[in-house]
């Protein structure tokens, strides 16, 4: 951990799930949030990390953050993230945008399928 203690920063108790990236690593590995505040999180699962370790982790509403590995204490470890984030929009409900995995298609009836297009046959939702 770095000369700084954090301990006194306000942080969230949580349940949620967040995926990992380590760098230089393709893999992804699940973990569970256990809390979280603007500066850190700490995370639970078997993600081969050691205090140092640059990693990506992707937060819901927020997406992909940098860290670093601050310690870890068995399947439990400390990330301190690069920038500072709002860890209340992670409780938030999903954005109408997004979706756990980021990627989200919205479906909307067209202005034409609205009224029944060219044929006057009650039109169908499409794919935007």
């Amino acid at each position: 951990m770095s000369v700084v203690d954090t301990r006194n920063i306000s942080r969230d108790s949580l349940f949620l799930l967040a995926e990992i990236r380590l760098e230089g690593s393709a893999s992804e590995f699940r973990v569970k949030v256990r809390n979280l505040s603007a500066g850190g999180m700490m995370a639970e699962g078997a993600v081969p990390v050691v205090p140092g370790n640059r990693l990506k982790i992707s937060l819901r509403n927020i997406g992909w953050i940098d860290g670093c590995v601050a310690w870890v204490q068995e399947n439990r470890f400390g990330i301190a993230f690069d920038l500072e984030i709002n860890p209340k929009l992670v409780r938030a409900p999903l954005d109408s945008d997004q979706s756990v995995s980021g990627a989200h298609r919205q479906f909307v009836r067209s202005h034409t399928a609205r009224f029944g297009g060219q044929t006057g046959q009650p039109g169908k939702l499409r794919n935007l």
